[in-house]
C-alpha cells in the first residue's frame, strides 16, 4: 500500500524535563501521523508531500524525512525560503503551542499542478488535515481540494483530519466552509469531537459522524479524549471504549499518532473496529512521553493491548 500524507512539517521545540531547557526535532499533524505509520506499518510506503527552504534547518529535516523511512521525493525545496517554528508549552500534560511560521515554505506546498497529481498518481491512500487547508491561500486550498477530488473519482482512498484551529484562519466561517469542503472530498474522516463540539455545536459523537457522512465520507472516526470512540462504516455504527491512560506527561501528538494506528491497520486490510483499537493504543503509548514524535517499539503494542 502506498500512502502520500500532505501538510507541513516544522522545526518543534520541545521542553524537556529540566525548567527553562527545550529540545530541536521535526514535527507537524500529518507528518506526526506518517512518521508513525512507517514505524507501524513497515510493509506501506509512506510519502510526504509539502515544501521546505534552502537553508540549513530545511536540509536538516529532509535528512530526518529519510532517516525516518518516508519518502522525499515529493518534499520539494525553494530558494531563500524557510520552515515554520513552534514552541510547545506544558501544563499538566496539555499543550499548547506558540508559531513563527508567516515565511514557511509549505504555505506553496500545492503551487505546482503537475506535483500534485504525480503524487497523488503514485498513491493509493492520501491524507491531509485542516491545517493543511488552512496554511494555503484560497485559491491554492481549492487547486488542492480539486486535486484530491480527482485523485478519489480515479479510485484512490482520502482521508481526512479536520484538525479545527481557529488562529489559523481568518475568520471562523472560512474554517467551518473550509472543513466541510475537506470533509466533502474524503472517505474518510478523523474528528475529534470537542473541536467539533465547539465549532459545529454537535450535541453527540453521533451528530458529527452523521454530518460528515452527509457531506460524502464513507466512514468516521470520531475521537472523544477519554472517552469511547464513536465510528460509523457504511451501515454499521459502534462504539470503541478507551482504556485510561496511566501517566499523562504530553497530549501533543495524541491524535495524530493514533491516525497512524488506524491507518497500520487499515492499509493491512483490517475493518475499522480492529483498527480503533489499535489506534488507542499507539496513541496512549505517546501521550506517556513528551514531545510529538517519541520512540516506541512497535512489538509492544500486540493486539491484546491494542
Amino acid at each position: 500500500m502506498r500512502v502520500l500524507a500532505i501538510g507541513e512539517c516544522m522545526a518543534e521545540l520541545a521542553p524537556t524535563e529540566r525548567d527553562g531547557d527545550y529540545r530541536l526535532g521535526f514535527a507537524g499533524d500529518t507528518f506526526n501521523t506518517a512518521w508513525y505509520l512507517a514505524r507501524f506499518a513497515p510493509d506501506a510506503q509512506v510519502s510526504y508531500l509539502s515544501a521546505i527552504g534552502d537553508d540549513a534547518i530545511s536540509q536538516q529535516m529532509r535528512t530526518f524525512v529519510r532517516e525516518s523511512g518516508i519518502d522525499d521525493a515529493f518534499l520539494q525545496s525553494l530558494e531563500n525560503r524557510t520552515v515554520g517554528l513552534y514552541i510547545i508549552s506544558l501544563n499538566q500534560g496539555e499543550r499548547s503551542f506558540s508559531y513563527w511560521r508567516g515565511q514557511a515554505a509549505a504555505r506553496t506546498l500545492a503551487n505546482d499542478p503537475a506535483l500534485l497529481d504525480a503524487a497523488m498518481a503514485a498513491a493509493d491512500l492520501i491524507y491531509f488535515s485542516g491545517v493543511t487547508l488552512a496554511i494555503l491561500a484560497p485559491e491554492r486550498r481549492v487547486a488542492l481540494l480539486s486535486a484530491l477530488r480527482l485523485a478519489r473519482k480515479d479510485g484512490k482512498t482520502i482521508a481526512f483530519d479536520p484538525n479545527l484551529r481557529p488562529r489559523l484562519w481568518s475568520t471562523d466561517n472560512e474554517m467551518t466552509e473550509a472543513i466541510m469542503h475537506g470533509a466533502a472530498v474524503s472517505d474518510i474522516v478523523l474528528p475529534s469531537f470537542e473541536d467539533e463540539a465547539t465549532w459545529f455545536n454537535d450535541a453527540s459523537p453521533q451528530a458529527t459522524a452523521d454530518r460528515y457522512l452527509a457531506a460524502g465520507a464513507r466512514i468516521v472516526i470520531v475521537k472523544n479524549g477519554a472517552g469511547p470512540v464513536y465510528y460509523a462504516d457504511g451501515d454499521a455504527r459502534d462504539e470503541v471504549p478507551v482504556i485510561p491512560v496511566d501517566t499523562l506527561v504530553d497530549t501533543t501528538a495524541a491524535g495524530d499518532s493514533f491516525n497512524a494506528g488506524v491507518f497500520a491497520r487499515y492499509v493491512a486490510g483490517d475493518d475499522i473496529a480492529t483498527c480503533i483499537p489499535h489506534g488507542c493504543a499507539l496513541s496512549r503509548a505517546v501521550v506517556g512521553q513528551r514531545g510529538a514524535l517519541v520512540p516506541i517499539d512497535p512489538a509492544t503494542l500486540t493486539d491484546n493491548e491494542a
